[in-house]
Parts: C-alpha cells; sequence; structure tokens
C-alpha cells in the first residue's frame, strides 16, 4: 500500500503565512482542516508551519509525510443522518523541533510573509518560568518561545507597523488571549526588553480570546478498513465529529486575513466572547454533568445509550430547554439550535462516551456548570428548577458508589470522597438521617462558596428528590418528574 506524502500524491502546497505552535490531534482536525477548505475555496493561500512547544523525543513527526494527513470526519449532521466524510489536508507544509532546529525556528520570524499564529499547548501552557533565558535554544515555555520569536521580528523588520502578527491560541483557559499577552510582557519586563518592543507589540500585533470546540478522538481504531477504502497508509489519520464552533473575539483583521466569514455561522467574531463560554459550560458541559449520575443510576453506561433511552432523553431535552437556556444571555433561537446540535453530538454512533470518564470531579463540576444556572432560575421564577434539583439529587445518590450488587469507582478530592464514605456508611447503619446528609453537603461553604442551606427551600427540593431516588430506584423517581 502506497505511504502518504507527496511524491505520491502530488498536489497545491500554500505559502507559510501561519505557525502553529502543536502538532496534537486537536488543531489539526481543527485550525488546519479549517485552513485547507478555506485554500481551496477562498483562496486564501496560508500553509502552517507546526512548531513541537515540548522538547520531547519522537520516532516520528509529520515531515514524514511532508506535512499530508487525512481528516475523518462523521457524526449526525442537521438533519439527524450518519455521515462521514474523508478530506486530504495540504495547508500543512512541515514540522519544527526547536530544541533540533532553532536556527530554523528563529528563522520563521525573518520571514516576511508570515502573519498569523495558532496554538493548543493544553491548559497548562500559558505559564510563565522565571529561569527562561532570552538567549535559550528555545526558552522552555510557549510563551517564552512566542517572545523569542517576536523579538526577533521586531529586530529584523525594525519594529515595521506592518510586520506584527495575529495570535490566537486555542487553550482551554478563560481570556486566552488576554492572559498569553501577559504572559509575554511577563517575559519582555523579565528579559528586561526595551519598551519600544512591547509598544510594538501592543500596537502591532492582536492578541485574540476564543473559544473552540470540537470533539477530536484521534486515530480511529477502523484505520486498517479506513486505509483500505482510501488506498493509501496515513499513520497521522484523525478522527473527529461533525460539529464545530470557532468564536473570535477580537478586531475583523482575523477575519479578513482568513476570509473566515465563509465559514459562519460556524466561526464567528464577536465584541464578547463571555456569554459564548457560559453557552457551552452551561449547555454542553452541563448536560452532561447532569446525564452522568442520572443515566448510570438507571442502568445506562454511555452517553449515547443516554440518549437512545427516552426517559433519559427527555429529562436532558427539558433541562436544557425550560431550566438552563432562560438563565443565559444570548438569542433564544441561538440557545436552542445549540441545545439542538449539543443533543446531535451526544448521539453520535461514531463515539463511544463512558459516563464514567466523564464523572470525574463532579461536585466541582456540577458547582462550576449547573449551580450558577440553578440559582438564576430560582432567582427568575421564583421556584427551584425541578430537573436542576433532581440532577443535584442524583449526584449525591451517585456518590453513594454503589447500586445494589453493581459498584463504581468514584473520582474526587479526597475531602469529598471521605465525605461521602462516610455520610452513607453512616444512612445505611441508621445514624445519619438522608435529610442530615443533604444538610451536611449544602451547607459547606469552602466548596459551594456559600451556604446553600442558608436559599429558602432549596434544601427541601433536594432532599425530596433523593429520598424518592433511595427509597424508589431512579427510574421511579424520575418519572415523577414528568
Amino acid at each position: 500500500m502506497l505511504r502518504l506524502n507527496r511524491q505520491n500524491f502530488p498536489g497545491a502546497r500554500y505559502t507559510e503565512r501561519a505557525i502553529q505552535f502543536g502538532e496534537g490531534n486537536f488543531l489539526r482536525a481543527f485550525i488546519d482542516w479549517q485552513l485547507d477548505w478555506l485554500n481551496e475555496n477562498q483562496g486564501i493561500d496560508t500553509g502552517v508551519v507546526v512548531v513541537r512547544p515540548r522538547n520531547r523525543q519522537v520516532s516520528e513527526t509529520l515531515n514524514e509525510q511532508d506535512g499530508l494527513y487525512t481528516t475523518l470526519i462523521r457524526g449526525l449532521n442537521a438533519a439527524g443522518e450518519a455521515v462521514s466524510d474523508t478530506r486530504l489536508i495540504r495547508s500543512l507544509n512541515r514540522e519544527i523541533q526547536p530544541w533540533q532546529q532553532y536556527e530554523d525556528f528563529l528563522a520563521l520570524a525573518r520571514a516576511p510573509q508570515m502573519r498569523v499564529v495558532f496554538s493548543n499547548t493544553t491548559e497548562a501552557g500559558i505559564i510563565f518560568d522565571a529561569a527562561d533565558r532570552l538567549d535559550g535554544a528555545p526558552a522552555t515555555t510557549f510563551p517564552g518561545m512566542l517572545t523569542q520569536l517576536l523579538w526577533a521580528r521586531f529586530n529584523h523588520f525594525s519594529g515595521a507597523a506592518d510586520k506584527g502578527w495575529l495570535i490566537v491560541p486555542c487553550e482551554l483557559i478563560d481570556h486566552n488571549g488576554d492572559t498569553l499577552r501577559e504572559r509575554v510582557q511577563q517575559y519582555s519586563q523579565h528579559w528586561q526588553l526595551p519598551a519600544a518592543f512591547m509598544d510594538w507589540v501592543q500596537t502591532h500585533c492582536t492578541f485574540y480570546n476564543t473559544l473552540v470546540d470540537r470533539i477530536v478522538t484521534g486515530f480511529p481504531a477502523d484505520s486498517a478498513a479506513i486505509a483500505a477504502q482510501l488506498g493509501y497508509e496515513d499513520r497521522y489519520l484523525v478522527a473527529g465529529e461533525v460539529y464545530y464552533q470557532f468564536v473570535i473575539q477580537g478586531p475583523a483583521a482575523l477575519e479578513q486575513e482568513l476570509k473566515l466569514a465563509a465559514l459562519a455561522p460556524e466561526v464567528k467574531r464577536v465584541e464578547d466572547i463571555t456569554p459564548y463560554k457560559a453557552q457551552k459550560v452551561a449547555i454542553l458541559n452541563g448536560a452532561h454533568t447532569a446525564m452522568v449520575p442520572v443515566a448510570y443510576l438507571a442502568g445506562i453506561d454511555s452517553v449515547g445509550e443516554a440518549m437512545d433511552d427516552p426517559a433519559i432523553a427527555a429529562f436532558i431535552d427539558a433541562l436544557l430547554r425550560e431550566e438552563i437556556i432562560p438563565t443565559l444571555d444570548l438569542p433564544a433561537p441561538e440557545l436552542h439550535a445549540f441545545a439542538d446540535a449539543v443533543q446531535r453530538r451526544f448521539r453520535n454512533p461514531f463515539i463511544q462516551h463512558a459516563l464514567l470518564a466523564i464523572a470525574l470531579n463532579s461536585m466541582t463540576k456540577f458547582r462550576t456548570r449547573l449551580l450558577p444556572q440553578l440559582l438564576q432560575a430560582q432567582q427568575n421564577s421564583g421556584v427551584w428548577p425541578p430537573r436542576l434539583t433532581f440532577a443535584f439529587a442524583a449526584l449525591l445518590a451517585f456518590y453513594q458508589g454503589e447500586q445494589g450488587d453493581r459498584r463504581w469507582t468514584l473520582q474526587d478530592d479526597a475531602h469529598w470522597l471521605q465525605h461521602f464514605a462516610q455520610g452513607w456508611l453512616a444512612v445505611r447503619q441508621g445514624t445519619l438521617r438522608v435529610d442530615q446528609l443533604v444538610h451536611a453537603v449544602l451547607s459547606d461553604r469552602a466548596h459551594w462558596g456559600e451556604d446553600l442551606t442558608q436559599r429558602p427551600g432549596l434544601e427541601a427540593a433536594v432532599y425530596q428528590h433523593l429520598q424518592h431516588i433511595v427509597t424508589h430506584g431512579m427510574r421511579a423517581a424520575l418519572a415523577q418528574l414528568r
């Protein structure tokens, strides 16, 4: 079988106009996939040079295939139909490992046509290390390496206004662009770079805050069958879902440079990214967090199975539309469209997402993803939302870690694991009542940020649901919500 490379599969090669810190699956199935489509359909002529942000020994790089690889995008479309599409990606030109190719790395700063910087160096990637040196070859952190490149570019082009960069971090942290700019400033001060340099960075380089969303599952298990269909071997084949969203906060320069309007509405430029982050956290992440204890205690093991169960699917849909969406600030049609897309994603037959894999640190996830909506819903209507309080109660029941002959491993911080182990043991031994357990959990000010028992009616609502779950089982308790 042919190996994928540009000799065996000749085709378009694009001008190197983008640097990408990170070689991982996500960026290749998200940024590079979009750029490839824009190259083909909008003529943006933008090739990508990948910079590995970590000093790791690797036996192979993307250069083994001359930057070529295949994306396999599959899932449910807007009509609910299963679709599968492969695309040979030509937007990625080459990969640089700066610890072994430092001069090639610095040469990127001197390329006059270079314009955009993308990154995904994990949530822990945008950091500062005081041990880094300007003459390090290279710096040990992504912000340090970026500062080195910006400093080299500033010097090479004498601070020319038109040689600034558009910098687009995709790390999943709040205000990722603002944070990256702050780290560059921190390195500039630490290395005692001249004020003129930081003025150039501030004035002529743009740092965008972004929100990125696509499930990328990586190298598919059925790769042999896919290779047979493609007719070539691809060691960097990457699979992802149909849905994607790219929200960008900042000036129009990036949109104009890359003709991103052609990818609307999936790609959008906004003045304030905050409501879009709230939408994702509350609807997508919140639905996951609410689903886990309810579905698992109903005898279900995966997200797809949960969405195939009429009772669970109806619970999630009503939770989103009646209780979460009214608490959010975006237009209702946009929010409902997002909720539709989320539920299609949950039904994706190509992704098996185990509920227990999502259950990690569920107590913190409930606090950050659902508690704000629960409190806001009560403030809006004057009553405690029945499904959100039910999900809260189901979470407490889930932390029993057992149901009849079924046992599961809980994963959370030591405080909650010990608290629930002791609490539920005491309930079983008859030395603690369920309402007392609820009171102890809700009154934990250190976790919730307040004593939730001081919210009139909340404790009683959670207790009533929990008592029903414990006494009659999840199925019967869920049925009483209808």
